[in-house]
């Protein structure tokens, strides 16, 4: 977590230091769609094929196919930032694409999306695109059913072994209450467009071919992909405050990680690990985020979770406003109602 020196120094200087990069390449951008979308085909193409030879050829084409499906999530995601393109036009219509082929309605996730950002880190505002997180007070007044429903969901078993899938499979394709008749009518016609889209494979391939090979695909990046989003804001020493405290250049680096990973994980996941960088300024494009930390001493001053420090975040479930940190179900005993 980044000293109070660090935090003044970013919440004075930002605009100033991310000015720089808040543009996109077209040609990066377009490369970028190339090297994502086409391999992602290529290998569906592969998968196919592989079916007449072995079932755990597919399986492992799969994991590399899921790699690149969550490559284009990164683009569809940049779309809805108006990061990638500088034509709100063209970022509309390559996001609404990229979110067909990552089975992620565009107007929905995009809105919903939006809210996160502006409330990331706000313990009066929590609920919208986040992992569910009570305080132990509010673990404490819940019924015994509610104690055993919210330990249910926080289980790693549920949350990234079950929930990723049902996420995109299920959750993106049902409308919430409060989204507007233009976002319904955009939600229906996504969900129409996949119907048609996958009942034309389905009669091209098979539909048992589909599944075999759209099934594992889908589950084994949208497991990662909720495991990447959980870490960007669940980890040792994250910063949540009340609103009346809530300030969101500070919250931008002291309640977002800096996700390190390896040059291969963070090309197949667009450089989204740079997230401290990312909620500071979403106008900045996933392929320059890199150079914005590498330029900028004061981004390298925040601490970054590794692949196996991220896994001590596992038993962080709760947050404690008197310690102001996450903390696991053990810290229980300390407290009573």
């Amino acid at each position: 977590m980044q000293t109070d020196s660090t935090q003044h120094k970013t919440a004075s200087n930002w605009m100033e230091i991310v000015s720089k990069y808040n543009f996109s390449n077209p040609l990066m951008s377009w490369w970028q769609i190339i090297n994502s979308v086409i391999p992602y085909i290529l290998l569906w193409v592969a998968m196919v094929w592989s079916l007449k030879v072995s079932y755990f050829l597919t399986l492992l084409l799969s994991v590399f196919a899921a790699g690149f499906m969550v490559r284009i999530f990164i683009i569809f995601h940049d779309c809805g930032h108006g990061s990638f393109f500088k034509s709100k036009l063209l970022s509309r219509i390559v996001g609404i694409v990229a979110g067909l082929l990552t089975f992620t309605p565009y107007h929905k996730w995009t809105h919903e999306h939006h809210e996160h950002h502006a409330t990331v880190g706000n313990l009066d505002k929590r609920g919208v695109g986040d992992v569910k997180t009570l305080t132990i007070e509010e673990f404490l007044n819940l019924s015994p059913w509610g104690k055993f429903s919210y330990r249910f969901y926080r289980h790693p078993l549920f949350l990234f072994g079950i929930a990723p899938f049902l996420v995109f499979i299920i959750q993106n394709r049902l409308p919430r209450r409060t989204m507007t008749k233009k976002q319904h009518l955009y939600l229906h016609l996504t969900n129409l467009t996949l119907v048609v889209l996958i009942g034309l494979v389905m009669w091209a391939i098979g539909w048992e071919a589909f599944l075999m090979i759209q099934l594992p695909v889908i589950y084994i990046a949208s497991v990662h992909g909720v495991w990447l989003f959980y870490v960007q804001h669940q980890y040792e020493n994250v910063m949540w405050t009340r609103a009346k405290e809530w300030n969101y250049k500070e919250i931008a680096l002291g309640g977002s990680s800096y996700f390190k990973l390896p040059k291969v994980l963070q090309w197949f996941t667009g450089n989204i690990g740079f997230h401290h960088i990312h909620h500071l300024s979403p106008r900045i494009p996933n392929y320059k985020l890199p150079i914005c930390y590498e330029e900028n001493k004061v981004f390298q001053e925040v601490k970054p979770v590794t692949f196996f420090s991220s896994l001590r975040s596992l038993k962080l479930r709760l947050w404690d406003e008197k310690q102001n940190k996450l903390v696991g179900f053990s810290a229980l005993r300390y407290y009573s109602r």
